[in-house]
């Protein structure tokens, strides 16, 4: 007899737990290991609960379907509420073929570090920026960069430290 009961409490639980699990694994990887410690002790008592759960009732392939099927929905529930707190910082560089603009200075009065030089691109001289920006900001610099410099050829990438320099000092706070 199928207890649906069971297999929404399994699902539930691997929910939890992989969303759980994923936060974790973020939080590591960012450098926050108290936040990561915390969430690893409430990690590891879903887990055993879950897999008490299947295992007691291993008469059931159903039980150990909704258990994968858990595990799916955690992992993605988990990167949606990663996505949503936007943790740490990206490093945004902005390449636009004209020298001749105020690019820069208008970054910075929307209050962007902005790190600019010249460069050597396949066709002629290039104004290079670097700027960094809270990931929580990153739709938003988007979007003000579409605005200002459609044309500008962007990258960006998640900086593993900082040290010295103007931002440097507000990330520290």
């Amino acid at each position: 007899m199928i207890s649906w009961t069971l297999i929404a409490t399994i699902v539930a639980i691997n929910v939890v737990y992989v969303s759980i699990f994923t936060l974790r694994l973020i939080l590591v990887i960012k450098g926050r290991k108290g936040a990561a410690s915390l969430l690893a002790m409430a990690e590891v008592f879903i887990y055993l609960t879950g897999l008490n759960l299947v295992l007691s009732n291993l008469d059931n392939p159903i039980n150990m379907a909704a258990y994968c099927i858990g595990f799916g929905l955690g992992v993605y529930l988990g990167s949606k509420i990663e996505e949503y707190l936007a943790l740490g910082y990206l490093v945004v560089q902005v390449i636009v073929d004209s020298l001749a603009t105020d690019l820069p200075n208008r970054l910075r009065d929307l209050g962007y570090g902005v790190t600019s030089w010249l460069g050597d691109g396949r066709d002629g001289k290039r104004l290079v920026m670097q700027v960094l920006v809270k990931r929580s900001n990153e739709r938003r610099l988007m979007d003000t960069l579409n605005q200002l410099a459609p044309k500008a050829f962007v990258i960006s990438h998640e900086p593993k430290q900082f040290k010295g320099g103007f931002w440097a000092k507000l990330t520290n706070r």
